[in-house]
C-alpha cells in the first residue's frame, strides 16, 4: 500500500498489522463467527448511538440476541437495532461481488428503514435537508442521483489511487457530503465504508460513539476541505479493528493495560501517552473512553525517538 493522507508511523503499523493478519488467513470458521457476532452488536450499539439511539450496549445484545423488548425504550429505537443488524448481514452478501452497484446501496438504506420510514426508505430525497451542527449545506436534491452515480464511479475506478482505507473513508466521507437520504445517511456511510474494507482484506471497523465529538470534528474539517484528520481518525479506528483480530489470533499482546497504569512506569505522564496515542504515534487502541496500550509499545517508541534525535544531531 502507498499513502497519502495517513501519518506515517500509523501507517506503517497498519501495514505490518496487515501482513500479519493476512498471514493468518484462512481464519478459523468459529473464530469468524465469534467476530462477526461480536461486530454486529458493538457495530449497531455504537452507530445507532451516534445518531442518538439511548439503547445501551448491554440493551442492543439482548434486543438482538434475545429478541427481547426494552422497558422504556421506544418502537423506534427496537426497530433500529434489528434493522441495522439486517442490513449488516445484508452487506456480508456484498463482500464477493467486488463491484459496487448504486442499487446495493438503496438496499442498505432500505433494510435500515423498512420499519421506521417505510415511505423514504431505498429512496433518495425528494426536497432539501440541514445537517445538525455543520456548516455546509448539502446540494439540491436535483442533484442527487448524478452525485450518487458519480460516487458509484469514483469508487470504483478509484481515480486518484488511494489505498484502501483512504478509499473507504473518502467514500464515506462523499457519501455524507451528499447526503442523499433525509434521514439515515451516517449510518449508510458507515457500512459503504465498512464494505469497501471488507472487499479489500480488512476486518469489520467499529466507529465507536465514545469518539462521537471528534469523528464530527473531522468530517467538519473534512467540509473545508482539510481531509486528514477524518482520514487518519477512520485509519485508527481500522487499526484497532486489526489489534481485535490478532488479539483474538494471540498474534498481539492482550494484556493491554490503561495508559495510566503504564505511566508510573515510565519517564511519561498518562496525559503525555494520551497524547501519543492520539496523534497515532503510540501504539494503542482506544476501549470506550481509554487508551490501552503496553510498556513494550512505549519502549518503542522511545528507542525511535531515541534514533530520530541521534539522526539529526
Amino acid at each position: 500500500m502507498k499513502s497519502k493522507y495517513i501519518q506515517n508511523k500509523l501507517f506503517s503499523r497498519l501495514e505490518e498489522k496487515k501482513r500479519l493478519l493476512d498471514k493468518q488467513r484462512p481464519l478459523s470458521k468459529e473464530l469468524i463467527l465469534k467476530l462477526r457476532d461480536e461486530f454486529i452488536v458493538e457495530s449497531t450499539y455504537n452507530s445507532n448511538a451516534i445518531e442518538g439511539n439511548t439503547l445501551t450496549l448491554k440493551e442492543t445484545r439482548v434486543v438482538l440476541e434475545e429478541g427481547m423488548t426494552i422497558a422504556g425504550k421506544s418502537l423506534r429505537e427496537h426497530h433500529e437495532a434489528t434493522s441495522h443488524s439486517e442490513a449488516i448481514v445484508f452487506l456480508e452478501s456484498l463482500v464477493g461481488k467486488k463491484k459496487l452497484d448504486e442499487e446495493d446501496i438503496l438496499k442498505i438504506h432500505a433494510i435500515i428503514f423498512k420499519d421506521i420510514e417505510k415511505e423514504f426508505s431505498g429512496r433518495y430525497r425528494q426536497g432539501a435537508v440541514r445537517i445538525l451542527g455543520a456548516s455546509c449545506i448539502p446540494p439540491n436534491y436535483v442533484k442527487v442521483p448524478k452525485l450518487m452515480k458519480d460516487l458509484i464511479l469514483w469508487i470504483k475506478t478509484n481515480p486518484e489511487k488511494l489505498n484502501p482505507i483512504e478509499l473507504a473513508a473518502f467514500a464515506h466521507y462523499k457519501f455524507v457530503e451528499i447526503h442523499p437520504f433525509y434521514d439515515g445517511n451516517g449510518r449508510t456511510a458507515r457500512l459503504l465504508m465498512n464494505l469497501i474494507l471488507m472487499q479489500n482484506g480488512f476486518p469489520r471497523t467499529v466507529v465507536p460513539v465514545s469518539e462521537r465529538k471528534k469523528y464530527f470534528s473531522a468530517l467538519e474539517k473534512a467540509d473545508k476541505k482539510n481531509f486528514a484528520p477524518f482520514v487518519n481518525l477512520m485509519a485508527q479506528f481500522v487499526e484497532n479493528a486489526m489489534d481485535l483480530y490478532l488479539g483474538a489470533l494471540g498474534k498481539i499482546e492482550q494484556g493491554l493495560l490503561p495508559l495510566s497504569e503504564i505511566a508510573p512506569k515510565t519517564s511519561y505522564s498518562s496525559e503525555y501517552l494520551s497524547l501519543l496515542a492520539r496523534k497515532g504515534e503510540l501504539e494503542a487502541t482506544k476501549r470506550g473512553k481509554t487508551w490501552f496500550s503496553s510498556l513494550e509499545a512505549v519502549k518503542d517508541y522511545v528507542k525511535k525517538r531515541e534514533r530520530k534525535i541521534r539522526s539529526h544531531s
